[in-house]
């Protein structure tokens, strides 16, 4: 079995800043592909951004620059630094992993239960 939670959501006003993490656990051969997502009331599921095992990261266009992902491959977390923080932001964020359990078959994609971050003064 494999288990991803989050941590680190919260209130913050505009402007300001949150750290969330994500930990993964479990039965675990390899991570590959990791990233955040997110799902604001009213709104499909967005990508928010990747980070590869390689440590190769791509960022969605409306949180560039503002938004670091990374990775610890050694302690299996990943992260999200997320600065100026904008009303728009507020969503749940949700950790996904694409994870192999096995040597042999398919890897499987897992979700975490999300944390949820309000931006508001």
């Amino acid at each position: 079995q494999v288990q991803l939670v989050e941590s680190g959501g919260g209130l913050v006003q505009p402007g300001g800043s949150l750290r969330l993490s994500c930990a993964a656990s479990g039965n675990i051969l390899r991570i590959n592909d990791m990233g955040w997502y997110r799902q604001a009331p009213g709104k499909q599921r967005e990508l928010v951004a990747t980070a590869t095992s390689g440590g190769n990261t791509n960022y969605a266009d409306s949180v560039k620059g503002r938004f670091t992902i990374s990775r610890d491959n050694a302690e299996r977390t990943l992260s999200l630094q997320m600065n100026s923080l904008k009303p728009e932001d507020t969503a749940v964020y949700y950790c996904a992993a694409n994870i192999r359990t096995k040597w042999y078959g398919g890897t499987t994609d897992y979700w975490g239960k999300g944390t949820l971050v309000t931006v508001s003064s």
